[in-house]
């Protein structure tokens, strides 16, 4: 059996780098262990984007941030977009939806309520953070 394929928005990545115990990390980490996570460059830009704004210092410097991203990176498999959907009420996301078709992705990761209540969407499960934790036996303390 191959390793599952991941596609996490930019909100629970973004929650994973400034909240070490939520769920968000929580599950980000076990996407890591079990799988690949996907990022194509749209999401990459994204996430540069909001990971280093200035309203974040609080939690977590920018240096630290920049590290987080930068590993972030490094881990993820680059997956080329080749299809456009346009099927979201929030068109913004529609670019988690086409990096998890273009991927083969099984698994989007989010906490997104316009893109949850596609699940599941081309056969693709799309799961907050918490339902992910619990589908693996229960969220881990």
């Amino acid at each position: 059996m191959s390793k599952p394929r991941f596609v996490l928005d930019t909100n629970l990545i973004v929650s994973a780098a400034l909240l070490e115990k939520s769920p968000a990390r929580q599950a980000f980490e076990v996407a890591l262990l079990q799988g690949s996570i996907l990022v194509s460059e749209a999401l990459q830009a994204e996430l540069s984007e909001v990971l280093l704004r200035h309203k974040f210092d609080r939690y977590l410097s920018a240096e630290k941030r920049l590290r987080f991203l930068t590993s972030f990176i490094s881990l993820a498999v680059p997956t080329a977009v080749t299809q456009s959907i346009t099927i979201c009420r929030d068109p913004k996301d529609n670019m988690v939806l086409e990096l998890a078709v273009c991927g083969q992705a099984s698994i989007i990761l989010t906490g997104d309520k316009d893109l949850l209540v596609l699940h599941p969407f081309r056969d693709i499960s799309i799961l907050s953070p918490h339902d992910f934790l619990e589908e693996l036996g229960g969220v881990r303390k």
